[in-house]
């Protein structure tokens, strides 16, 4: 490894599956060292891991790094949004944690928001309309269905909170994620306390919200990971919000993100406040606002298909009219949280090639619906769309985004954006800039843009024509539930 030009720093992804840890150098953006660890996430009705697996993973990770993690002079902490993760008074999980894509708690978010004035009067307070993958449903839920947890529970954090307190001992979090739980309201950026009366959370179990740019704490003693005492550590963020500072990004950019669930968002200097919950407005990291579409099903669920038909990911096959919503999980974008996976204009000539990338077109017509939502009314709608996450990688998923968008396509070469980001936060405290800033200097959106071509309005409005008339089909569960 040659010499850094400048202060090593760590940035962190805690994501639904693993931990990631780089180390960066603080001029230059060069990633030095890299780790990951896996995590393991229940399945059923459910999606809850243990906490302490992310810290165990932490710990792994950075051992991957070797003596370049211990050089560090910064950490932050990027990771998975939503989470619910319930500590007792000596700092223990009373639980596991409930994740993002847990939707047990659909009918708490539909009770919660008719009892708080409806989807417009939740859109103008909180900035969002809440689903289950909302932090005040899982709240609710667990209140509801485990009140002797809800007893022991001493302090609530999300998932980037926990790694960050065990890191400094102090109970705290980011505007950016904080915006995701929905008893944090966005109109006047502090917690809101009729809706955490609503729920029975008393305030004083939250963690303080840093400032963008602030100090959180420093590395404590007897923590067990190979950082000095005195460490600084950034407040991190939630792994969206991480990610557009790992890009850099600039109000009006369009993203797409490719993962286990796919996000469409762009920084905005606008308040968002949709009130039809397609596009949650969410605060980023910096100060400035990330309106966020997301999807529950993405690359897992149509990895999912694949394996089904015994095919590898990328056989796809074009020339067909069959249409498959791959809603396995339910589905957040529509909202549909109890709806399974869809097929429709099956024909004895339709190969499995062609099922196939029905599954990615249905994947990205939900992304793309709503992307105009996401984007300001004076963003520049030729500008590339970043393509980013797991799928971004695959050429199919790349084709079939290139071919409903209409857009050109860039794929940053930088991997592992989340971290990237929270490095450039951490980074951002050794030098005095502001995060974005660090990595535009790193040149971390660099990469290929693939041409526009002609957008496929026939496939767009044949997957949107069986989707209105599946609705109610969709919604049945939902209604019986």
């Amino acid at each position: 490894m040659s010499a850094a030009e400048g202060p090593l720093v760590v940035g962190v992804d805690t994501s639904t599956q693993s931990t990631k840890a780089l180390v960066v150098d603080a001029a230059t953006g060069r990633v030095v060292a890299s780790g990951q660890a896996p995590h393991t996430v229940s399945s059923g009705t459910g999606r809850e891991s243990d906490p302490r697996q992310w810290w165990d993973a932490l710990g792994e990770a950075l051992d991957q790094c070797g003596e370049a993690a211990r050089e560090a002079a910064a950490v932050s902490i990027g990771g998975q949004q939503h989470g619910l993760v319930t500590l007792d008074a000596q700092g223990e999980p009373v639980r596991p944690a409930l994740l993002w894509n847990d939707v047990r708690s659909a009918p708490q978010a539909r009770r919660l928001i008719d009892e708080l004035g409806g989807p417009k009067a939740w859109a103008e307070r909180t900035g969002s309309v809440p689903s289950a993958s909302f932090t005040v449903t899982k709240w609710a839920w667990l209140a509801e269905h485990e009140p002797e947890a809800v007893r022991a529970v001493q302090a609530v954090r999300l998932p980037h909170d926990y790694l960050t307190e065990r890191l400094t001992g102090e109970g705290t979090t980011d505007r950016g994620d904080v915006s995701g739980t929905g008893w944090w309201a966005s109109a006047t950026e502090a917690y809101d306390e009729e809706i955490l009366a609503r729920v029975g959370l008393d305030p004083a179990l939250l963690p303080r919200v840093v400032r963008p740019g602030e100090v959180a704490g420093t590395v404590r003693a007897d923590h067990g990971l190979p950082f000095s005492k005195g460490t600084l550590v950034a407040a991190g963020t939630g792994d969206n919000a991480a990610a557009a500072l790992g890009l850099g990004l600039r109000p009006g950019v369009p993203v797409m993100s490719l993962g286990t669930s796919g996000t469409a968002y762009a920084v905005s200097q606008r308040r968002p406040a949709d009130p039809t919950g397609t596009v949650a407005g969410f605060a980023d990291a910096r100060g400035d606002w990330l309106p966020l579409a997301c999807t529950l099903n993405c690359t897992l669920a149509v990895d999912r298909v694949a394996s089904l038909l015994g095919l590898d990911r990328e056989a796809v096959e074009p020339g067909t009219d069959v249409t498959l919503l791959p809603f396995l999980d339910g589905e957040r974008t529509p909202n549909l949280p109890h709806s399974s996976g869809l097929l429709h204009g099956l024909r004895h000539d339709t190969t499995a090639g062609q099922l196939l990338q029905a599954a990615y077109d249905g994947a990205v017509h939900s992304l793309l619906g709503a992307l105009d939502l996401v984007l300001d009314a004076d963003a520049d709608p030729s500008a590339p769309l970043l393509l980013i996450g797991g799928g971004a990688r695959g050429t199919a998923w790349q084709q079939t985004v290139r071919r409903l968008s209409g857009r050109p396509v860039q794929i940053p070469d930088a991997r592992e954006l989340v971290a990237l980001g929270a490095a450039a936060q951490a980074a951002g405290l050794l030098t005095g800039e502001d995060a974005a800033a660090v990595a535009r200097r790193w040149n971390t959106a660099a990469g290929p843009v693939l041409d526009a071509v002609e957008r496929d309005e026939a496939t767009l409005n044949r997957i949107t024509g069986v989707l209105s008339d599946a609705a109610p089909l969709l919604e049945r569960d939902a209604a019986s539930r």
